[in-house]
C-alpha cells in the first residue's frame, strides 16, 4: 500500500469509529436495558389484571372513577401500550355550579404529566403545563424493560393514588 493509502484508510477507520460505533454500542446497550419488547398480548393480559386489582382497591375505598394503565418501553417515553377501563363511572355530569368533570380526560392527563416529569402526577418540581391539571392520583415506576404509567381519576387523590398504586403492584413485577 501506498503511505497515502494507509493515511486514507486510518482516517475513515477512525471516522467510522467515532461516527458509527458509538451509536451501535448505545443501541446494544438500549437493547440491553429493555430487554425483549413486551408484546401487545402479554400487556393486554397483565393490563386486565392490573385494572382487576384496581377495581377490587376501589370497592374498599368506595370510589368511582376512571383507570388507565401504560407501558412506555425503553428508557425515555416514545410511545406506549395502554388500556382503559370506567369503573363505575366516566364522568360527572355539568350542574348548576359545575362544569362537570371528563374522567377519561383527567386520567389521561395525570398519564401525560407522568410520561413527561417521569415523577408521580402533582409532584413535578414544574408548574403543569397546558393540559396538565398538576392533580396527584397517578403513579409512575420503573419496571425491567421500560416504564409503567398507572393513573386513576374519580376519587380524592390521596385514594385516587392508592387506586393506582394497586394496579402498579401488579406490572411493576411483570414488566
Amino acid at each position: 500500500m501506498k503511505p497515502n493509502s494507509v493515511l486514507a484508510t486510518a482516517v475513515l477507520l477512525a471516522l467510522f469509529q467515532f461516527s458509527v460505533a458509538p451509536r451501535a454500542m448505545a443501541q446494544s446497550a438500549a437493547m440491553h436495558h429493555t430487554g425483549k419488547p413486551v408484546s401487545a398480548k402479554k400487556f393486554d393480559s397483565l393490563a386486565s389484571r392490573a385494572i382487576a386489582a384496581m377495581r377490587a382497591r376501589a370497592a374498599q375505598l368506595g370510589v368511582t372513577g376512571v383507570a388507565v394503565v401504560s407501558y412506555a418501553p425503553g428508557d425515555t417515553v416514545q410511545g406506549w401500550l395502554s388500556k382503559m377501563a370506567v369503573v363505575g363511572r366516566m364522568k360527572d355530569a355539568p350542574s348548576a355550579t359545575s362544569k362537570g368533570n371528563n374522567l377519561i380526560g383527567i386520567a389521561y392527563a395525570k398519564s401525560a404529566e407522568m410520561a413527561d416529569t417521569l415523577q408521580n402526577s402533582g409532584t413535578a418540581s414544574r408548574p403543569p403545563m397546558t393540559g396538565e391539571f398538576g392533580w396527584q392520583g397517578g403513579v409512575i415506576g420503573q419496571g425491567k424493560t421500560g416504564h409503567i404509567i398507572v393513573a386513576f381519576s374519580g376519587g380524592k387523590s390521596e385514594d385516587d393514588v392508592q387506586v393506582s398504586r394497586a394496579g402498579l403492584a401488579v406490572l411493576q413485577p411483570a414488566l
